[in-house]
């Protein structure tokens, strides 16, 4: 990602923090914290612009309960002016070998306010794995005096915690006894399947009434047979008839005639021509 790009998005968040979260004054712990690490990609090429609006919005998020950290390993990746609204400051060793590591140990020991009991520049090249100067604000927002301080590492254990300990959990926990007892409700899930099918069951008997009922019976009970009609007595479809009537006959005798009789005539007449053309 373009460092300027980073830059000018993380800007824009805090921004609009700034704008949206309500005033909150001095807290003692911050409500949200923002942890910056590989600070030099914020500030490399960085217009001047760019970095007077990061001081302010540094300067002033600090009302609305949003703590912003810088995470580098050299201290002269963080501009002065941004370097001076920093009110928290953690410095782990500095090993100095060339003339630029020895001015980045020089800039990170005048940051902190001297403390009479030792050197902090000479603190710094000595720090061992896991010392570090720490230098936070007091009661009254000044630095305190920097102090050698060894850092505790988070605590943890593996494994579950035994059933003594989980039972003193609930116990103290703020909603003991309110889910104790499971109570399985009936979802509005399932209240609506209930209705759907309710109004399908009333459109079928709806539809079976509109319809008269059933139209298969068993032979032999109910009404399966026709009406009867007028006078008691039951009619049936006439039978078509497969007899032929005289005048249908004659037609028939005079087509077979009239067809054998050109049948014939077309027959000697290609057998002639035939033989005429030997």
């Amino acid at each position: 990602m373009n460092p300027r790009l980073y830059a000018t998005f993380l800007l824009w968040l805090m921004s609009e923090l700034f704008e949206v979260l309500p005033e909150v004054g001095d807290p003692d712990k911050p409500k949200l914290v923002f942890f910056f690490d590989e600070a030099h990609l914020l500030f490399d090429e960085a217009p001047k612009v760019l970095i007077d609006r990061v001081e302010q919005v540094v300067r002033l998020i600090r009302s609305k309960g949003v703590g912003v950290y810088f995470v580098t390993q050299n201290p002269l990746d963080i501009p002065e002016k941004v370097l001076a609204q920093l009110g928290n400051r953690v410095q782990h060793a500095l090993r100095a070998y060339t003339p630029r590591e020895q001015q980045a140990v020089r800039t990170a020991a005048e940051t902190f306010r001297p403390n009479p009991d030792f050197d902090c520049m000479t603190a710094i090249t000595q720090l061992a794995t896991g010392e570090a100067l720490v230098s936070t604000l007091e009661a009254k927002g000044v630095p305190s005096m920097v102090q050698r301080t060894l850092i505790r590492p988070p605590s943890s254990r593996l494994g579950p915690i035994t059933a003594a300990e989980r039972q003193k959990l609930i116990q103290e926990s703020p909603v003991a006894g309110q889910y104790d007892q499971a109570v399985d409700r009936e979802s509005a899930f399932e209240m609506l399947q209930k209705k759907a099918k309710d109004a399908q069951d009333a459109e079928e008997q709806a539809q079976q009434a509109g319809s008269g009922g059933s139209r298969w019976t068993i032979p032999g009970f109910g009404n399966d047979d026709p009406a009867p009609q007028s006078g008691g007595r039951r009619t049936s479809a006439p039978r078509p008839s497969n007899r032929q009537t005289v005048a249908e006959a004659a037609i028939k005798s005079v087509v077979r005639s009239v067809g054998s009789s050109v049948g014939r005539a077309i027959v000697r007449g290609i057998l002639g021509s035939l033989s005429r053309g030997r």
